[in-house]
């Protein structure tokens, strides 16, 4: 069974907090389905966005865990980023946004394998 959005938000920024990584919620969206973006910033005026993996990279059964992929192969600037999230946001109200700083880039998710 999977998580709430509010469970694994919560646990994703107590997961960033115990590494010393700043990290807080946007925008709420759906309490118990809601997609979560999130977006690293790198604190150099660039960033990388993670959006939610496509249903295409899980296998048969329903997905437990949350997988992610980053937007773009290389950080960029943070309003190429917020302009994809305002674009997300239109097509689905119901997403999270999440938001890290972080000069590392260190994210702490689980990305879909290619």
């Amino acid at each position: 069974m999977r998580l709430k959005t509010s469970i694994w938000v919560a646990a994703y920024l107590r997961r960033c907090q115990t590494e010393g990584v700043f990290g807080a919620v946007r925008k709420k969206g759906a309490e118990e389905a809601g997609a979560v973006f999130v977006k690293v910033a790198l604190m150099d005026g660039n960033a990388v966005l993670y959006a939610p993996a496509p249903q295409t990279v899980y296998d048969d059964s329903r997905p437990v865990e949350r997988l992610f992929v980053p937007t773009a192969p290389q950080p960029v600037p943070e309003p190429t980023i917020e302009e994809r999230l305002a674009k997300e946001l239109r097509f689905d109200p119901d997403a999270w946004i999440v938001e890290t700083e972080d000069r590392a880039g260190r994210h702490f998710l689980d990305l879909a394998k290619n």
